[in-house]
């Protein structure tokens, strides 16, 4: 498998001073935290690194990928990035300003409990952008697809499960619920590119 040149300058950041945040990683490679979200999850995903929540990352040890195989058959819960997400009383302003800054092609919506009640796209923030004056007094939860015609995974899925989701659907991410509520966050482009990188092995 070939990292990389920033996976191994991350790796190499991890190595000198673990456990460090990703804050941390991205302000020594120049870059922001948005820029090295996926280099991070692959990296993780494929047991180099390891995190642990206010701890931050350090180097993991133990069993590597070795075939594709190995990745076909991981949890959800061992290749998901943080989630981003709204509570559905905030405005279609701020969730629009939400979805670029974090770079991302879709925004979970939640209560207050932090239970999943829908999904927005960039799609759905446009069409409401045409025509709406007043986006910042305008909820988000107008917008949303709700539930329950949201498809979700679970943590213990695994990898063929959520890429068959993603390509079927034709979507660009799903929500990761466990108990009705969103841990987490699995995309297709870190899902492509760990393949990529993996059958670049063989």
């Amino acid at each position: 498998m070939q990292l990389t040149d920033r996976q191994n300058n991350i790796i190499d950041i991890v190595k000198k001073s673990e456990p460090i945040s990703s804050q941390d990683i991205a302000e020594e490679l120049g870059l922001s935290r948005t820029a090295i979200r996926s280099d991070l999850s692959l990296l993780t995903m494929l047991e180099l690194l390891d995190a642990k929540p206010k701890v931050g990352y350090y180097l993991k040890k133990g069993k590597k990928i070795t075939n594709i195989g190995d990745l076909l058959e991981k949890p959800v819960s061992e290749f998901m990035s943080a989630p981003v997400s709204v509570e559905e009383n905030q405005s279609i302003y701020d969730t629009t300003i939400k979805l670029f800054m974090e770079d991302v092609g879709t925004v979970f919506v939640t209560d207050i409990e932090e239970k999943l009640t829908g999904i927005i796209s960039r799609k759905d923030l446009l069409k409401m952008s045409i025509g709406h004056s007043n986006l910042k007094k305008t909820p988000v939860s107008l917008a949303m697809t709700r539930m329950p015609n949201v498809i979700s995974v679970r943590k213990d899925e695994n990898f063929i499960d959520v890429l068959e989701k993603i390509v079927d659907n034709e979507i660009d991410s799903l929500p990761v619920i466990d108990n009705k509520k969103v841990v987490g966050r699995v995309s297709k482009t870190i899902l492509l590119q760990t393949i990529i990188n993996i059958t670049k092995k063989f």
